[in-house]
C-alpha cells in the first residue's frame, strides 16, 4: 500500500489530536507507529495512554516549553538529535506511520533547516505514511504534502481565561 505525506497546520486546536487519532487507528490495524515530538518535553496525558500500546513508540525531542522565550542551544541540540534519529527510521524503514509532531514549530524557531526536512521526505519509503503537525508550516511542506489540513480557530475558550485542562489540552 502506498504511503502519503500529511500536513496538519493552522492556528486552530486539534493538529496533534488528529495525528494521535490516526496513530490509534494505525495501531488498531496492527501497524507500527513512531511519534517524534519536537519542541515538546513536558508530560502530556496521551503519553500515559501510548505506553499501553506496544505498536506505538513515542520520543520527545524537546526539553521544556520555550515558546514564550527563545530556544537555547540545548533546545537546538535536542531537536537536531531527533531529526537524526528520524533520518535513520526513514532510511531503515522501521515504521509504518511516522508522526513528526510540531515539526513546523521546530522549523519556525530555526531548530533545523527546511532543506533537511525536505531531504528526509524525499527519502521516504514508498509504503511509509508520514504526518507533520504544527503552526506556521512553510510553503515547501505544503508543496510536498499529499494531504493538507489547516485547522482554523473560529472560537476558543482559552480567550475567555480558561486554562489548559488535563485530559483535554494536555
Amino acid at each position: 500500500m502506498k504511503g502519503y505525506i500529511h500536513l496538519y497546520t493552522g492556528n486552530g486546536k486539534g493538529k496533534t489530536t488528529a495525528a494521535f487519532g490516526l496513530a490509534l487507528r494505525a495501531a488498531g490495524a496492527g501497524k507500527r507507529v513512531f511519534i517524534a515530538q519536537f519542541v515538546k518535553g513536558m508530560h502530556y496525558a496521551e503519553i500515559d495512554a501510548i505506553k499501553r500500546l506496544p505498536e506505538i513508540e513515542l520520543k520527545q525531542y524537546g526539553l521544556d516549553c520555550f515558546i514564550v522565550n527563545e530556544p537555547t542551544q540545548h533546545d537546538i541540540e535536542a531537536a537536531r538529535k531527533g531529526l537524526k534519529e528520524i533520518s535513520l527510521i526513514i532510511a531503515e524503514n522501521k515504521t509504518d506511520l511516522l508522526i513528526l509532531d510540531e515539526i513546523c514549530i521546530a522549523l519556525h524557531y530555526h531548530l533545523f533547516d527546511i532543506e533537511e526536512v525536505v531531504a528526509l521526505l524525499k527519502n521516504k519509503p514508498q509504503e511509509m505514511e508520514i504526518v507533520m503537525t504544527g503552526r506556521y508550516a512553510p510553503p515547501e511542506l505544503y508543496e510536498m504534502a499529499d494531504l493538507v489540513t489547516e485547522m482554523t480557530e473560529i472560537k476558543h475558550y482559552y480567550n475567555q481565561g480558561v486554562e489548559a485542562r488535563k485530559g483535554i489540552e494536555f
